[in-house]
């Protein structure tokens, strides 16, 4: 089964949650892990981790917090999936490397290539900004610049 990894999936969830604020203001991280039910001791590695990615930028301080290093609509969930996860690979033999004794001749191989680069092209097309339009809308909530139609 192809599934990703808790810490992947809360990583999600903290970025979410900084791209639904306005861009640029910092929250506490308390107030993010409590908002996305994030456990206190994977909070503090994600944002580390985050923060080591570049995808946040961390205040510390009274005033501190977090905030996005760049728009959310310039984060992707690939890139946030790859960078806590690894390359994808829906299969071994398509790994470079990867041992196959069918090599380029199989039909199975072929399919595989196929459905992975649709998986890879989708996660490229989700990026945060559209999740947290997505997550206000479904909260009843219309972002600033967004009007109803």
């Amino acid at each position: 089964m192809i599934r990703i990894n808790r810490q992947t999936d809360y990583a999600v969830r903290l970025i979410l949650s900084l791209a639904k604020r306005e861009e640029g203001k910092r929250v506490s991280t308390a107030e993010i892990r409590k908002e996305m039910q994030i456990p206190p001791a994977m909070a503090q590695r994600i944002v580390a981790d985050l923060a080591r990615g570049n995808f946040i930028l961390t205040f510390p301080g009274r005033d501190g917090g977090l905030v996005l290093s760049r728009p959310a609509c310039e984060i992707n969930m690939r890139q946030i999936v790859e960078y806590f996860e690894g390359k994808f690979f829906i299969s071994d033999c398509l790994m470079d490397g990867g041992d196959c004794p069918f090599d380029n001749n199989c039909p199975v191989r072929f399919r595989w290539a196929r459905l992975q680069s649709q998986m890879i092209r989708e996660l490229e097309q989700i990026n945060f900004e559209d999740l947290a339009q997505d997550a206000l809308s479904i909260n009843g909530l219309i972002p600033v610049g967004i009007s109803q139609l």
